[in-house]
């Protein structure tokens, strides 16, 4: 019987924790993406954990506090053009690359932001 390890699992919630930290420090000096932040980023810090968290197979805590993650509406307020799709993908590479998650897991991770980053576009 072969045993399946999920991301979560293989990443590890520590790992997680601080790649969103990371992004979040990043996110603070981005002149494109900052503005669309009407509140202090540490409740969005949170969120986007508990999220990650949840979609990579662990704990299912952000649809306990904030239901489905219905990304693309809870998305849609934002003008998100190809100028903040690369500057979001950028800030989430950077902060890829001051963790230790392993390269495959950074590929895989990799995949899906780029994925979900143009899934999001709206403008």
């Amino acid at each position: 019987m072969q045993i399946v390890v999920s991301p979560y699992e293989r990443i590890g919630e520590k790992n997680i924790k601080e790649l969103i930290h990371h992004f979040y420090q990043e996110l603070r000096n981005d002149d494109i993406l900052r503005p669309m932040y009407k509140e202090e980023l540490i409740a969005a810090e949170e969120r986007l954990y508990l999220f990650m968290v949840q979609y990579l197979g662990g704990p299912q805590h952000y649809n306990e506090k904030r239901g489905h993650p219905k990304l693309r509406q809870r998305h849609m307020q934002f003008p998100i053009d190809e100028k903040a799709k690369n500057s979001w993908l950028n800030n989430m590479r950077i902060a890829l690359d001051k963790t230790e998650i392993s390269s495959t897991d950074k590929e895989f991770l990799w995949d899906y932001f780029e994925k979900t980053a143009n899934f999001l576009k709206n403008k």
